[in-house]
């Protein structure tokens, strides 16, 4: 049986900092960035949830990070506000 993965973009702020990732528990994982930051996320205080995305197996979750990676900023943002404009914390849906 294969994992299921989501694809994830963190914000600092409204058109702050963002941080593109990947995980098969996105509920713990963004848990983590919020209460046991470290690195990168800990450095730019990246802890708002404005995106995700959900895949049948981890390794198209893998293929979409990689590619979201490598979009040009202004492409990422377009991405979160079209179905996120307010810029909205997603983590608070995830655990209601």
């Amino acid at each position: 049986m294969k994992k299921q993965g989501y694809t994830y973009i963190l914000a600092s702020k409204p058109k702050g900092t963002l941080y593109i990732g990947v995980t098969s528990d996105l509920a713990k994982r963004i848990w983590q960035h919020k209460n046991n930051a470290e690195g990168f996320t800990k450095r730019y205080g990246v802890k708002i949830l404005v995106h995700y995305e959900v895949f049948d197996q981890i390794a198209v979750a893998i293929e979409r990070e990689k590619q979201l990676k490598r979009w040009h900023r202004q492409w990422k943002i377009n991405l979160i506000e079209e179905n996120n404009p307010d810029w909205d914390d997603l983590y608070l849906t995830l655990t209601a």
